[in-house]
């Protein structure tokens, strides 16, 4: 064999080897969550950050309730409009993503189609972003330990850490932190922080209403942020109130 197939062997080997051990640090950082609270998570890391060198300060509420403190018609109204399938699939509903699938590559087949209309022009870059399909447990997943990029290989790695979370949390715990850190608002983290944020009461004591009004808001909470009581939001949320009847929450 000659050097420098040795050599890209080697270098082919090494890669392998940090991507399993990346792996590792992963499932290894995820089981300790069965019986540790995580303190913060990636996505909030980098909110900080962002709220630091934009506005020279961190504006912050957060306040961990464990789950028997969290009222179930927030855990109910947060299945019944994010993922309505959250306790029987084992993390990722695979034809949800195959719908997402489908949809971006034709944003990219319509994007190359506008690039070739224009003759002469320097070409814009299609991106290769999948959106779409993400699980209460894959937001999870992204949000603990991942950037915020929206690329294949990203969705890759938030796969692999989805299974991770499924294999060694069951569906209690997996609710219990998505709850405690998601984000409810520029600055704003968690039930107990959003409760008496919008709603001057403990996350304990949110009624349907409330529990269902901060349910929609959690596609874009900081654009919903600003107006909590929009006609869209209450519309919303009525909707979200019929179905959470039919939710079945985990033991």
């Amino acid at each position: 064999m000659k050097p420098a197939a040795r050599q890209a062997l080697r270098i082919a080997a090494l890669l392998l080897l940090s991507l399993l051990a990346l792996q590792g640090v992963f499932a290894a950082r995820i089981a300790l969550m069965a019986v540790v609270d995580p303190a913060s998570t990636s996505f909030q890391r980098s909110e900080a950050w962002r709220l630091l060198t934009t506005q020279g300060r961190i504006l912050w509420s957060q306040q961990w309730q464990p789950r028997a403190k969290i009222s179930r018609q927030l855990e109910r109204a947060v299945i019944a409009s994010e993922d309505a399938g959250f306790t029987s699939h084992r993390g990722i509903e695979w034809e949800a993503v195959e719908k997402a699938w489908e949809r971006n590559q034709r944003a990219v087949e319509r994007a190359e189609r506008r690039a070739a209309q224009r003759p002469g022009q320097p070409p814009r870059p299609v991106s290769a972003r999948l959106v779409g399909g993400s699980t209460i447990t894959q937001q999870l997943a992204k949000n603990l330990l991942l950037s915020g990029e929206r690329t294949v290989l990203r969705k890759a790695q938030e796969a692999v850490l989805t299974l991770w979370l499924e294999l060694f949390l069951d569906k209690g715990r997996i609710l219990e932190i998505y709850l405690n850190h998601v984000e409810w608002g520029e600055g704003l983290f968690g039930a107990q922080a959003a409760a008496r944020h919008y709603f001057r009461v403990d996350a304990a004591q949110l009624g349907a209403q409330q529990a269902a009004r901060l349910a929609v808001m959690l596609p874009a909470p900081k654009r919903f942020e600003k107006r909590p009581a929009s006609a869209y939001v209450l519309d919303r949320a009525a909707t979200i109130v019929a179905r959470m009847g039919d939710v079945e929450l985990p033991p």
